[in-house]
């Protein structure tokens, strides 16, 4: 199967240089086609993508969506599987896209996305351990029983989709979504009886340092994306966050951190009031 790989770039100058080189060396795999979207820009990202010849289209700050963009170019896309990647993954393994799309290939899933680990040992490093273990799994309807709302975990920074199952689905239903557009469609996936699988054999980094506002705000989001799918709360929300509190709690204490045992109230605090904040806000 062929693949195309979609990129949104925004100021990505220090990235996109060892990004477009790490997808470039790839093996065992047929890529169609590597399509950046650029956002408009105040870097030199535009001046890299054009001296070294790469497909993009360019869009306007106004026309930027996450959801939009990825929906956008993947219905235009000639290729069997769609790979979503942010311009901010750090990707080692020439095995990566193999490891990530074979059982798409073999027709054992239709969706699968990438173990993510992160270069700080911050308290990310926590998150990334809880939400993307060192085993790999597939998941169907048949986990939300157990699961429940984790069961449609899934993440755009690095993931492969059937593109006839994506088109098929209607993507993001044109919707304009600032955050989570990917649980949005795993979602769609799960509830029409298809499989995702996570690969824990596809790594990337993806490693962030967030100031307590930033984390905030991206949690107000995340409320209100909540608020405005209100038929995902009862997977209980609550109880998913809360597991992950309990195991970074629990992190942190077995690595004797103390400078993030000091961070982590203010740290959950963020979250959780961002979160609160975000759903108020969709009630008005």
């Amino acid at each position: 199967m062929s693949i195309e790989i979609i990129c949104p770039l925004y100021n990505a100058e220090e990235y996109i240089d060892e990004l477009h080189l790490s997808l470039m060396k790839q093996k065992k795999v047929k890529i169609h086609q590597i399509s950046y979207v650029l956002t408009e820009s105040s870097d030199d990202t535009e001046e890299f993508l054009k001296a070294h010849n790469l497909n993009y289209t360019k869009i306007s700050k106004k026309d930027f969506s996450h959801s939009l963009v990825r929906e956008k170019a993947a219905f235009q896309s000639q290729a069997d599987i769609i790979c979503f990647v942010t311009q901010d993954v750090v990707i080692e393994d020439e095995l990566w896209l193999y490891h990530l799309t074979k059982d798409i290939i073999s027709e054992e899933v239709v969706a699968t996305y990438s173990r993510q680990l992160t270069k700080y040992h911050n308290i990310e490093k926590y998150t990334r351990e809880y939400n993307y273990p060192d085993y790999s799994l597939i998941k169907s309807r048949a986990n939300i029983d157990q699961d429940g709302l984790k069961t449609f975990f899934f993440s755009d920074a690095a993931s492969a989709i059937k593109r006839d199952i994506f088109v098929q689905l209607n993507g993001y239903d044109q919707k304009n979504l600032p955050i989570n557009e990917d649980m949005y469609f795993a979602y769609k996936l799960i509830m029409n009886d298809q499989k995702i699988k996570y690969c824990a054999d596809s790594i990337v980094y993806h490693s962030h340092r967030f100031l307590l506002k930033e984390l905030y705000n991206r949690y107000k989001l995340t409320g209100e994306f909540f608020g405005e799918n209100a038929y995902l709360k009862q997977f209980s929300t609550t109880k998913s966050g809360g597991a992950l509190a309990k195991y970074i709690f629990k992190r942190i204490l077995q690595e004797m951190r103390l400078d993030l045992l000091i961070r982590y109230p203010f740290d959950m605090a963020a979250r959780l009031i961002g979160m609160k904040v975000g759903e108020l806000r969709c009630r008005k």
